[in-house]
């Protein structure tokens, strides 16, 4: 455990970010997070991450990163595209160019102003939509490039890298945040806190590793 070092948790509030901070919260001494601006679809999810960040007792940092907006239109960024899966190779019109490059770039900088050597994201290859910018070989590409940018030593700790919905439900309860997680997080493309709407891509993934999950803890 790593309990007298400093980490910052790239925070949006979410089932996968809210995990990262519990598991931050258990595994370090001091944990700040960071939430990104970028003019996304729904305010309330920066509202969200304030809110859980203030219950937690964590400093929260919002920065603005609005550019992304302009040069990345996507549907999280424009109301007028409609949120889709993507289909014959193609990527989900959720997916924002650079998001995670540039997230963790400015994480970086942060953390190098307020003394932190960890940076904690919630991406995963196992259960993802082909982002990218959430594969393994990207986030240890983009750790090596960070330390030589700024001559540092952070390390990116991704813990649920290899985890499936239904693992990142157990791991929440195992951390004794099942509830918390499931009841204060904003998951829902519709901007629908909790179980959410129950019909865009990202609630049908929550909610088929939540049941997934409760029929396992019910076979204890």
């Amino acid at each position: 455990m790593l309990r007298d070092e400093k980490a910052i948790v790239v925070f949006s509030g979410g089932q996968d970010s809210t995990t990262c901070l519990f598991w931050a919260l258990k595994n370090f001494k001091e944990v700040e997070t960071v939430t990104f601006d970028y003019n996304q679809r729904h305010s309330l999810e920066i509202e969200c991450a304030k809110n859980i960040a203030s219950e937690l007792g964590v400093r929260h940092h919002i920065l603005d990163m609005s550019l992304l907006n302009q040069l990345a239109p996507n549907a999280l960024t424009r109301s007028d595209i409609e949120v889709t899966d993507g289909g014959e190779g193609e990527l989900p019109s959720t997916f924002v160019p650079g998001r995670n490059l540039l997230f963790l770039t400015f994480a970086g900088v942060l953390a190098r102003q307020i003394g932190a050597k960890h940076l904690i994201t919630g991406v995963c290859e196992t259960d993802f939509s082909g982002y990218p910018d959430c594969r393994d070989v990207f986030i240890k590409s983009l750790n090596v490039t960070l330390n030589l940018s700024m001559d540092d030593q952070f390390v990116i700790h991704t813990p649920l890298m290899w985890l499936n919905k239904a693992e990142t439900w157990a791991l929440a309860d195992e951390l004794e945040a099942f509830e918390y997680v499931r009841e204060k997080t904003l998951t829902c493309y519709n901007g629908i806190i909790a179980d959410g709407c129950g019909e865009c891509p990202a609630c049908k993934l929550r909610q088929k590793g939540l049941e997934e999950y409760i029929e396992v803890r019910k076979e204890r």
